[in-house]
């Protein structure tokens, strides 16, 4: 098995399962190794009190690319530690994708940038995680 369709097979896995990101509306665009490329559409029940988007949306978005991204390799891996920074307000109806660079990566962890976009290909967060890999291989059967 290629790590192409090894990548996309994990990533069916985890998204059938995943009732979350299911509900975000999230589109996978991209899955590869150490790649996860998602576009979602900001929908009104996603927005605070100021009527903007509420930050746990992008972070939501940021960290199931950075979950798809980092198990792509076929090895389990959670996220030991994770921070964003909102650099732009998100409306409701915006396009939201998400770019991730796979920074370091070992047996053991691995390290990624994730950077959420909107639809003017403006920065609107910049989202950075650190997973452990369990060493468990995905059963993909």
């Amino acid at each position: 098995m290629t790590a192409q369709v090894r990548a996309r097979l994990v990533v069916d896995k985890m998204y059938n399962n995943d009732p979350f990101s299911q509900w975000l509306g999230i589109e996978r665009l991209e899955d590869g190794p150490g790649i996860s490329r998602l576009r979602m559409i900001v929908r009104s029940e996603m927005l605070n009190g100021f009527k903007i988007g509420h930050g746990g949306i992008t972070y939501s978005l940021a960290d199931s690319a950075l979950a798809f991204a980092s198990n792509s390799h076929g090895i389990q891996s959670v996220s030991i530690e994770t921070s964003i920074s909102h650099v732009a307000p998100i409306q409701e109806g915006d396009v939201l994708e998400t770019e991730v660079k796979e920074l370091n990566l070992t047996n053991r962890t691995g390290l990624y940038s994730i950077t959420v976009f909107n639809q003017d290909k403006k920065a609107v967060a910049f989202f950075k995680g650190t997973v452990f890999r369990t060493g468990k291989e995905w059963n993909l059967s």
